[in-house]
């Protein structure tokens, strides 16, 4: 009874993660991805995190988001360990913001409050994300606004509008970390410009890592932390 009740908790998180000495491979036999890995990230900063294809970064990040639990070292936020137990009131922190965003053929409000019930949707929730991903002047061009369906057969959403949804719903999530994992590679350079300035204005409390090829899409951040051959090369703030 007292297990499940954590499990929907989430853990707070007030000042940082660490990382110390992690190290991860996905069998005995095989070579390690990751090893002495150490890092602290502080809460309210945009992270970038960059390495080419077979670098450890989605590993790292897989273990940042508590999906692969490390091998070595130990992961901490706010000085607590994360283990079993509390891997998922852990996990409720975070929303994953992919490279193309699943839109089911729905309402707009009922995509961005994904999963949620349409009779449990909080419509003033979901003006005010919508504000803050930019998206309000795009659905107030709609008929319906957020009633709107959008889907396969509805209208035919840009990428910048997609990702912006993809945004709102993270934030409808109440997530303390948005993870953008090559979530503007496919964009062209201005929209990715303005998809990534309504990120750089979300909320201070918001923590924010941001996965990418292209140096310029990371000039927002505050710490970029390169990947190379399994360590970390460099994180320069």
């Amino acid at each position: 009874e007292h297990a499940n009740q954590n499990q929907n908790e989430q853990l707070s998180f007030n000042k940082e993660i660490e990382l110390k000495n992690i190290g991860f491979k996905y069998r005995d036999e095989l070579p390690w991805v990751l090893r002495n890995i150490n890092l602290r990230l502080k809460k309210g900063d945009r992270i970038g995190f960059m390495g080419v294809t077979g670098s450890g970064k989605s590993t790292l990040l897989d273990i940042i988001m508590g999906l692969l639990p490390q091998i070595e070292g130990e992961f901490l936020v706010d000085n607590q360990l994360i283990i079993n137990k509390n891997r998922r009131a852990w996990q409720l922190n975070i929303a994953h913001v992919p490279q193309s965003i699943f839109l089911s053929d729905t309402t707009l409000e009922e995509n961005i409050a994904f999963g949620i019930p349409k009779e449990l949707i909080n419509r003033q929730k979901i003006e005010d994300v919508g504000r803050q991903a930019q998206i309000t002047s795009f659905v107030n061009e709609l008929k319906d606004g957020y009633q709107s369906l959008i889907g396969e057969r509805g209208v035919q959403l840009s990428g910048g509008q997609r990702q912006r949804i993809g945004i709102a719903r993270a934030l409808y999530k109440n997530a303390n970390i948005l993870i953008l994992d090559e979530a503007t590679s496919a964009l062209d350079n201005q929209t990715e410009e303005s998809v990534m300035n309504s990120i750089e204005g979300l909320g201070k409390n918001l923590t924010i890592f941001i996965i990418a090829h292209r140096l310029t899409t990371l000039k927002g951040c505050n710490q970029i932390v390169n990947i190379s051959k399994n360590n970390i090369e460099e994180t320069h703030y």
